[in-house]
């Protein structure tokens, strides 16, 4: 896994070629990142499909719940099949415009 603290989110990129098991290796170190904004870059998955994208939606509910965004990136996936408590946009410019769009909603008490 690569991590890159950014300014209001870490980014998370994996290294290897399965989305699965990158979903499972993060809820293993989520303790972790708990306390930061998460973006999840999967661009590199041309042909995501929705189960794989499913692999991350106990992480995203926890996350979430503890008021922190995660957010994943991926330009191929359907967003009309992707469940609402997915946060799913398609480039890493707008996965920042969201952590940013939620940290405003926090800071207004939303």
């Amino acid at each position: 896994m690569i991590s890159e603290k950014k300014e209001k989110y870490i980014l998370l990129r994996d290294e290897k070629d399965d989305a699965k098991k990158f979903a499972d290796f993060i809820g293993s170190i989520h303790h972790q990142f708990e306390n930061d904004n998460l973006v999840i870059d999967l661009l590199k998955y041309g042909q995501l499909k929705l189960e794989e994208l499913l692999a991350y939606l106990d992480i995203s509910n926890h996350h979430r719940s503890h008021k922190k965004s995660f957010v994943i990136v991926n330009d191929t996936i359907n967003i009309d099949d992707v469940p609402e408590e997915l946060n799913v946009v398609p480039t890493l410019i707008e996965a920042e415009d969201m952590v940013n769009m939620e940290e405003l909603e926090r800071d207004l008490g939303f």
